[in-house]
């Protein structure tokens, strides 16, 4: 019987139903001084709790699709995906990066430390000189960075977007960007690419959807306008068309194609993992549209496309077939899609809506977004 099968949550409720009222009915015998009535107490109160936890656990992985199988939950998932083609007002503040110190790439081993070997991590803080917004992340800068002769070298870079409300730390130790970059470097598969890590919102705990709120944050300006800025005054990063994509899971993935279809000109690609296509609203947002019913419609993906302009932009829509409605969401909004709009599909056949998933999902999407960026030059 399969995780998110209804028949085992059904049987899962019959059987806490049938524990609780279990309980009840014994309880009272079990009322004695003894040591053997105190542990068949003790025993009744944790077989109770444990079939209501279950429960609940089931419950709330069948709404959200967190692990889609057994195999998923318990680690045993293997395999890449394969890609389908489907279709086509703050005051100024300085502009940089702020290097806080540097941190270990998980996966790339410690056999050499030499960065132009296995390329430089550096834990930095991105100020937002027209927003006045400010984000901790990571940068990582490929091996070809520091390597003799490339010196006067520029590079294309990728931002990486986390769900919400992930921290970056998660890209590097649980996602392992940098070390999947150097893995698809050595084998020839992705070109040197500078990645900057982050949150995808600059106003924690308040989730931005990546909008510009109307007498709010302007997250969006943050992160098409600041963090470019800060990259290029800081590191030899690419200008202009082809030197800078951007990638995000889950509302990363979200704010990764609403970013590339209203920017075009900042990001020429865009990669999601398991992201949906309608800004969320809830008690983590507040009002991100001041009210407004066209801004509201602007930050529904569908909308965009059936009512404005295709921009010229290259998406990838990457998830699981078991991950919910994902998979029915990314197949319709890739068929809609026009030139100068291509989208295409990455799935993998089981797997949920978590990390698990998205590893197996990565290194193909990297490769694939790689070949939209321009050559180091």
């Amino acid at each position: 019987m399969g995780l998110t099968s209804h028949k085992l949550l059904a049987l899962v409720a019959l059987l806490a139903v049938l524990t609780v009222l279990g309980t009840l009915r014994v309880w009272p015998r079990l009322a004695v001084r003894s040591w053997p009535a105190m542990f068949l107490r003790l025993g009744t109160i944790a077989v109770t709790q444990l079939a209501l936890l279950a429960l609940l656990g089931l419950a709330v992985n069948d709404y959200f699709v967190f692990y889609s199988s057994w195999s998923d939950l318990l680690g045993h998932e293997h395999g890449t995906g394969v890609i389908h083609t489907t279709g086509g007002g703050v005051g100024a503040g300085p502009v940089g990066v702020q290097v806080l110190g540097r941190a270990d790439i998980t996966g790339a081993g410690a056999v050499n430390r030499d960065p132009a070997r296995i390329g430089r991590l550096e834990q930095v803080r991105l100020p937002g000189s027209t927003t006045g917004l400010s984000s901790d992340g990571y940068v990582y800068l490929p091996p070809q960075y520091f390597q003799p002769g490339g010196g006067a070298r520029h590079f294309p870079a990728a931002m990486v977007l986390t769900g919400f409300p992930g921290d970056a730390t998660n890209l590097v130790t649980k996602l392992r960007y940098p070390a999947t970059e150097l893995d698809l470097l050595r084998t020839g598969a992705m070109k040197p690419t500078v990645l900057v890590l982050m949150r995808p919102s600059p106003t924690m705990p308040r989730d931005s959807e990546c909008e510009d709120i109307p007498n709010g944050p302007q997250a969006q300006r943050y992160f098409t306008t600041d963090v470019p800025a800060d990259l290029r005054a800081s590191y030899r990063v690419l200008d202009g068309t082809g030197s800078l994509g951007i990638v995000g899971d889950s509302t990363g993935g979200y704010c990764a194609v609403k970013l590339g279809m209203e920017h075009p000109e900042t990001f020429s690609v865009a990669v999601s993992l398991s992201g949906y296509f309608k800004a969320a609203e809830d008690a983590t947002t507040g009002d991100l549209f001041g009210g407004s019913a066209q801004r509201r419609a602007e930050a529904d993906l569908d909308w965009r496309q059936a009512h404005l302009p295709m921009p010229p932009l290259a998406v990838l829509l990457a998830g699981s077939k078991q991950d919910g409605s994902t998979y029915a969401d990314s197949s319709a909004f890739a068929a809609a899609a026009r030139p100068p709009l291509v989208v295409v599909q990455e799935t993998v056949d089981t797997g949920g809506h978590n990390f698990t998933t998205w590893d197996r999902l990565i290194p193909p999407a990297l490769g694939w977004f790689s070949a939209h960026l321009r050559d180091p030059a």
